[in-house]
């Protein structure tokens, strides 16, 4: 659920911080104050398109930030791990920042993202259905996707089954068309991966090698300037009568003589101290590396020839170590490909006849639990319906064979309805008016809420051009869907605010020439006021305020 969210700079909205409970929470208020706009908020947090004409005019920047508590399904953990986004908590902190330059920064959990995968935890996070939002079921291309979810747990297994078999089949069918369209040149090519790769591997090349040869050809290069440098380092301190570290010696002793009679005597005698062990070990370490070099002709020429080796390598397969294994192992790829290509054509044919067969079974029975999740789906939304006021609606499911194995199987589905008893059934997008699309909406969100695993839904004015007693049972629908997830909704009908759980109300002013958006939960008594003027509009009476009464406990009810 969507617990806190903050706002500086957006639009009209100078600076606003609200937190959010669960259950249904209505935003109303006069027309223009920004409720859309609190709702593009959470849109750009959950991956929308950002623009510049967002951030509130005269200011360089807006900035927004929301606190997800989210479900911890296995595809939304396997998202944030590949992110490296941590969220032990299972709470996620959204922040996006547009800047009139242009630049457009967003973090999860303050971690950097881009706006493709803020928009795939995004889908886990909200669900904003607008005004518009319902033209997916206007597409009938979506239709299948929301019958599959509708299926659950066992259709899924059926269709990763069929799309991996699909995957392979895929596979085979390039192979056979590429062994077909151009033998000749698919063995060439295998010819010349081959030996590219045993190349490579003949290399044996391992990362961080190049740096650290060239750094010892730079100490093998320099060896007699190195054994020079010690040696007169050593000497320096040790060689002499009195040597050098003698003298700081003497030094030592004499300052240790009088280091108790002052404080400032004491430090210098500790600074001679310091110095003479530190020179000390400065003496013994060159004595040591000195001691420990020695000039080897041969090993200079066998790095230099592996350095040599690994610049053939760099000039044929790419800019470094990590660029040319990496190419190794996409080509071992391809060669391991290319053995299944390598058979013989009559193989090759057989082996892809044998595997569209086995997909064909499985598409076949991922149809059969379509169809009967098909049935169990048009019970349910024709009850939803009911409670809608579309009792006399039919709805159902049509499917569609294709010739051709797609992605999704062997059949296009599409929903079709009628609102209107004796009227034939005919595609949704033909017949549903602005209101049904709106109700058709509300049964199916209350049904795949169950399976989506969203933390919450906002409904952006979905109840426009209803009202009476199907206003009610929009409010009773979109309740009855904030008991499995948050529901966030705007509304301009007073059933639907009368129904919330909380109720937050939006206001505008105009201080020094500019419009500020402020932002209020309402008291009891509040909403009575608040609900009796969604009813009455400017002039609110006693019998107003004791309609709003009425609607608030009838809701509670």
């Amino acid at each position: 659920m969507l617990q806190e969210l903050s706002i500086e700079n957006f639009a009209i909205i100078e600076k606003l911080t609200t937190s959010f409970e669960s259950g249904m929470t209505v935003l109303t208020g006069e027309t223009g104050a920004g409720k859309s706009i609190i709702i593009d908020a959470v849109g750009l947090l959950t991956g929308g398109r950002g623009s510049v004409d967002f951030i509130r005019q005269g200011t360089p920047k807006c900035w927004l930030e929301g606190q997800f508590e989210v479900n911890q399904t296995p595809e939304l953990s396997e998202l944030l791990e590949s992110l490296a986004i941590e969220n032990p908590d299972n709470v996620l902190i959204v922040s996006r920042e547009i800047t009139t330059a242009g630049k457009n920064t967003c973090r999860v959990n303050g971690r950097l993202v881009n706006t493709t995968q803020l928009r795939e935890i995004g889908r886990f996070l909200v669900d904003i259905q607008g005004q518009n939002e319902h033209q997916a079921l206007l597409q009938s291309d979506q239709h299948l996707g929301m019958l599959d979810q509708f299926g659950g747990k066992e259709l899924l297994i059926i269709k990763t089954k069929y799309q991996e078999l699909f995957a392979s089949y895929q596979t085979l069918l390039r192979q056979v068309r590429n062994k077909q369209a151009n033998e000749k040149e698919f063995a060439q090519r295998m010819d010349m991966l081959t030996f590219q790769s045993a190349e490579i591997a003949e290399a044996d090349l391992k990362v961080g090698e190049e740096d650290s040869l060239i750094e010892e050809r730079q100490r093998l290069n320099n060896f007699h300037q190195i054994v020079s440098a010690l040696n007169t380092t050593y000497s320096a301190l040790s060689d002499g009568e009195p040597s050098a570290l003698d003298s700081i010696g003497s030094a030592m002793s004499e300052m240790s003589e009088i280091e108790n009679l002052d404080s400032e005597y004491s430090e210098l005698s500790e600074t001679v101290k310091s110095s003479y062990y530190q020179l000390q070990e400065a003496a013994n370490q060159a004595s040591r590396l000195v001691d420990s070099l020695e000039v080897d002709e041969d090993r200079i020429n066998q790095v230099e020839s592996r350095l040599d080796v690994i610049r053939q390598m760099k000039r044929k397969y790419g800019e470094s170590e990590e660029a040319i294994l990496a190419y190794w192992e996409s080509i071992d790829l391809e060669l391991k490909e290319g053995a299944q290509a390598n058979l013989s054509g009559e193989e090759l044919t057989q082996a892809l006849a044998e595997k569209e067969a086995e997909l064909r079974l499985v598409a076949e029975e991922l149809s059969v639990i379509r169809r009967q999740v098909a049935t169990r789906l048009e019970s349910e939304i024709l009850e939803e319906l009911a409670g809608l006021y579309l009792e006399k609606a039919l709805f159902e499911v049509r499917f569609t064979e294709v010739a051709d194995f797609t992605v999704d199987g062997l059949e296009t589905v599409e929903f079709y309805l009628t609102t209107n008893p004796g009227e034939p059934l005919k595609p949704l997008v033909k017949v549903a008016s602005g209101g049904e699309l709106s109700r058709i909406l509300l049964a199916l969100k209350a049904i795949f809420v169950k399976t989506q695993h969203i933390t919450s839904i906002v409904f952006d004015e979905v109840d426009t051009g209803v009202s009476g007693r199907v206003a009610q049972g929009i409010a009773n629908k979109i309740y009855q869907v904030s008991a499995g997830s948050q529901v966030l909704c705007i509304s301009h009908l007073p059933q639907v605010a009368a129904m919330a759980d909380c109720h937050l109300y939006i206001s505008k002013e105009v201080v020094a020439g500019r419009t500020k958006t402020g932002l209020t939960q309402l008291s009891k008594e509040e909403r009575v006021m608040e609900i009796a003027r969604m009813l009455a509009g400017e002039e609110i009476t006693e019998l107003t305020k004791e309609h709003a009464k009425e609607l608030l406990s009838l809701a509670h009810k």
